[in-house]
């Protein structure tokens, strides 16, 4: 496997991420440095755990994560978007998408980790490359997730309105496309 194919793997897989993250930064304008790296950090462990565990299980497992990866990643960020959307109606307009509530980072970093655990099936042949691959895809996913919540942080400052919509807006988008994806062209 050639360096640039790993590294456009690694970005692939960091899209997710850089998303959710930009949503993210959105709904928590305020946050502090130590809780924004410790997502980016949970984000970037979770690429790199997830494709070692899909190495380590091979080609048995292949079978298994390709029928309903996609579906599972859908779900999760349909049922997390919508919860967005009904939460932003309500007049006291409690953010629902805080990062302070640990159920919402573990459902958001499977939605976007789950590819990775099927990609991890892709590195079997290539054994001798699998410690650099999972470093190369966790460290992509760790600064793409930090970028992504600057990013959301930035503009989520500078334009004021209900960022819960668009937050909730962006995940199901993301969910769609993954199910499109590999529905119609896989």
């Amino acid at each position: 496997m050639k360096i640039i194919t790993l590294l456009l793997l690694a970005l692939g897989l960091s899209m997710d991420c850089f998303a959710v993250a930009i949503g993210i930064g959105f709904s928590n304008k305020n946050i502090k440095l130590k809780k924004y790296l410790s997502v980016a950090l949970i984000f970037g462990a979770a690429h790199f755990i997830m494709p070692l565990i899909g190495w380590l299980i091979g080609d048995s497992f292949k079978i298994y994560i390709e029928s309903f990866d996609y579906w599972v990643a859908f779900g999760l960020l349909l049922l997390i978007g919508v919860k967005m959307l009904i939460e932003s109606t309500k007049k006291n307009n409690v953010k629902c998408f805080t990062i302070d509530k640990t159920t919402v980072i573990f459902l958001l970093t499977i939605a976007t980790s789950i590819d990775a655990l099927a990609t991890g099936i892709v590195f079997v042949p290539y054994s001798t490359l699998i410690w650099i691959s999972i470093s190369i895809i966790g460290g992509t996913s760790f600064i793409f997730s930090f970028i992504g919540m600057g990013v959301g942080i930035h503009f989520g400052k500078r334009f004021h309105f209900n960022v819960e919509i668009l937050g909730g807006i962006i995940l199901i988008g993301i969910g769609l496309k993954t199910l499109i994806e590999h529905l119609y062209f896989s």
